[in-house]
C-alpha cells in the first residue's frame, strides 16, 4: 500500500520453599544483552495466536519499498500504517500450530532491514501443554519530564522480567498519558502550553492522519512506548490493553466535566495509536466475531481492538476486556462492557475445554482508591477514609451488578481456580474475594491480583494523587495477603495443568538501577483447590 492509498482509507509470607523447583530451572536471560542487530528498526512488537502471526513495527527512515517479512518460506507483504512510510504491520496468517519461525525483515532489493529472529505460534487449541509463563505489567507510559521514572529503569524492568522467559506478556492499560479534557490533570493553561513545547497540540476538528494531529500524536505517544519496549520483545507475543489514559483523558467525573465514555476524538487517538504502535487482538475459535470493535472493515478480518484472547491449547484461557470504550451512564441498567462481552465471557466461564479461565480486566476488581470510574460506588472522606455514605458524584450502580454478574461466573466453577488480574491502581497487591454484596464466595474465593506499575512518578501513586491507597471497598469481604504496595514492579504467573504460581517482584526508585538486573520475587505461592 503507497502514501496516497493509506490517506484514502484511513479515516507477605513467601511459600519459596514449597514452589517445584521447574519454576526456577531457567536461567535469566535478557534480550537487551544479546546484541541482536535491530538494523532500520525504531521498535517491533508481536502478537501471535496458534495459526497467525501481526507484528507492528517502525523505521528510523521511512521505506520507500514496500517491507516484507519472511516467515519461514511464507513472504507477507507488509501494510502502511501512517502516512510517511516509517510505521508498517505484518500480518501471517495459515501457519502451523506450536511452531518455532524463523522471521526477517527485508526492504528494497531484498536487503535485511535487520537480524533475523524466532517466534512462535501457540499450541492449537485442542492441545495439552504443560505450561504457561506470562508477565503481567500495568502503567508504563508517562513521559520523563512529568517525573516519571526515567525510560531507560522502565525498559531495565521489562528486561528483568524478560529474562525469566515468559511464553507471553501482557501491558495492562495507560501506555500513554496525555489527557486532554479533565481538569485535573489536563494541566489547564499552562499544561496545554508544555504540551505546545513538547509536542504540540491536537485539532480535534480534524482527523488524526495526513496532518499536524498525525505528528503531534507521534510526538506525544510515540515518546512513551517505542523507547521503553524497543525491539526487546521482538521474540514474546505481547497483549497490549487500554485504559483510560490511552482514550487521552483521566476517567473523572465532576459537573465541570465528564470524560467518559471516550468522545469520537479520543477513539480515534486511541485507534490510530493502536494502529501504528502495538497489536489488535487476533481471533480465537471460542470469541465471536461481531463483538464491538471487531472485524471492523478498516482493520484486517478478525481483528479485535479491545476484547482479546490468550489461549494456550487446553491448559489456558485468558479473557482480556477493556470497560471504557463501551461504557454508559444508564443508573441501574449501566454497564461497563457491552452486554454481548458479558455473554462471551459468561460463556466461556461456563465453558469445559479448558483447564484454567482467567479475566483480565482494565478496570480492577478488589480495590478501591475512590475514584469515579471504578465498579465499586466507595469515596473519599474528609477523614481520608473510603465511605459508601457519601454520594459518589455520577457514579452508575449498574456498574457494580455488573461487576457481581462477572464474579458470581468465576466463583461458580467449583472445578476451577478463580483468578482476576488488573492493573491501573499503581500497587502490587493479592487477596481473595469471599463476598460480594449479598454474593457467598467462601466456597470458591477469587484469587485477585494488582500486577504492579512500571512507570509511576511521586505523584502518580494513588496515596498521593487521590489522598488514600488503594483500598477495600465497602461491597467486598477481600482477605490480603499483599497488602497494596505503591512500587514499581511486575508479575509472573505459571499456569499448570492442576495449579497456577505468582511470583511478585518489586523495585523502589531509590535502589540502584543495577539492582533491577538481580531482582528476584519478594513474594511467591502456589494457587491450588
Amino acid at each position: 500500500m503507497d502514501r496516497r492509498s493509506f490517506l484514502k482509507g484511513s479515516m507477605g509470607a513467601s511459600l519459596l520453599s514449597g514452589i517445584p523447583a521447574e519454576i526456577f530451572a531457567q536461567t535469566p536471560v535478557s534480550p537487551s544483552a544479546s546484541n541482536w542487530d535491530s538494523g532500520e528498526l525504531v521498535h517491533l512488537l508481536p502478537t501471535v495466536n496458534d495459526r497467525e502471526i501481526l507484528i507492528k513495527a517502525s523505521f528510523l527512515v521511512p521505506q520507500d519499498a514496500q517491507p516484507v517479512l519472511r516467515v519461514g518460506s511464507n513472504r507477507v507483504e507488509g501494510q502502511l500504517n501512517d502516512s510517511t512510510g516509517r510505521f508498517w504491520q505484518f500480518h501471517a496468517r495459515d501457519l502451523e500450530p506450536g511452531r518455532d519461525y524463523e522471521l526477517s525483515l527485508r526492504g528494497a532489493r531484498n536487503s535485511l532491514l535487520c537480524e533475523p529472529w524466532n517466534l512462535r505460534t501457540f499450541p492449537a487449541f485442542n492441545a495439552s501443554p504443560e505450561r504457561l509463563r506470562a508477565l503481567f505489567f500495568t502503567c508504563a507510559g508517562g513521559r520523563e519530564s512529568t517525573n516519571r521514572i526515567s525510560h531507560a529503569t522502565r525498559n531495565r524492568l521489562l528486561n528483568r522480567g524478560l529474562s525469566f522467559q515468559p511464553d507471553i506478556a501482557l501491558a495492562n492499560g495507560d501506555h500513554v498519558y496525555w489527557d486532554l479534557h479533565s481538569p485535573r490533570t489536563s494541566g489547564g493553561t499552562n499544561g496545554a502550553a508544555r504540551r505546545d513545547r513538547t509536542a504540540g497540540t491536537f485539532d480535534e476538528s480534524a482527523l488524526i492522519f495526513g496532518n499536524d494531529n498525525e505528528t503531534v500524536l507521534k510526538l506525544a505517544a510515540g515518546t512513551q512506548i517505542t523507547p521503553i519496549y524497543g525491539t526487546d520483545f521482538r521474540s514474546t507475543p505481547v497483549f497490549f490493553l487500554q485504559d483510560d489514559h490511552d482514550y487521552f483523558d483521566n476517567d473523572e467525573a465532576t459537573d465541570e466535566a465528564v470524560t467518559f465514555p471516550p468522545t469520537w476524538f479520543m477513539i480515534q487517538l486511541a485507534r490510530a495509536t493502536q494502529r501504528m504502535y502495538y497489536p489488535e487482538f487476533l481471533a480465537d475459535n471460542f470469541r465471536p466475531l461481531n463483538l464491538p470493535w471487531s472485524s471492523l472493515e478498516d482493520r484486517n478480518p478478525g481483528l479485535s481492538e479491545s476484547y482479546g484472547t490468550v489461549r494456550f491449547g487446553q491448559l489456558a484461557e485468558i479473557a482480556l476486556y477493556d470497560v471504557r470504550r463501551t461504557m454508559t451512564l444508564r443508573g441501574p441498567t449501566a454497564v461497563f462492557i457491552n452486554p454481548e462481552i458479558e455473554k462471551w465471557l459468561m460463556n466461556r466461564a461456563a465453558a469445559t475445554d479448558v483447564n484454567h479461565f482467567v479475566h483480565v480486566p482494565s478496570n480492577p476488581p478488589g480495590w478501591s482508591a475512590g475514584k469515579w470510574g471504578e465498579w465499586y460506588p466507595d469515596i473519599l472522606n474528609d477523614n481520608g477514609e473510603l465511605t459508601t455514605s457519601i454520594q459518589k458524584p455520577y457514579w452508575q450502580q449498574g456498574w457494580l451488578s455488573q461487576h457481581d454478574r462477572l464474579m458470581n461466573s468465576l466463583s461458580s466453577r467449583e472445578d476451577r481456580i478463580p483468578l482476576v488480574i488488573s492493573g491501573d491502581l499503581h500497587a502490587i497487591a493479592l487477596g481473595q474475594i469471599e463476598r460480594s454484596g449479598s454474593l457467598d464466595f467462601t466456597r470458591n474465593p477469587i484469587n485477585a491480583v494488582l500486577c504492579g506499575p512500571i512507570g509511576t512518578g511521586p505523584g502518580g501513586w494513588p496515596s498521593a494523587f487521590r489522598g488514600v491507597g488503594p483500598s477495600v471497598p465497602n461491597h467486598l469481604d477481600l482477605r490480603q495477603q499483599i497488602l497494596p504496595l505503591e512500587q514499581h514492579g511486575f508479575t509472573l504467573v505459571d499456569f499448570l495443568p492442576d495449579r497456577i504460581l505468582l511470583q511478585f517482584f518489586s523495585y523502589l526508585e531509590e535502589d540502584p538501577i543495577e539492582s533491577i538486573d538481580t531482582l528476584e520475587p519478594f513474594y511467591v505461592t502456589e494457587l491450588a483447590h
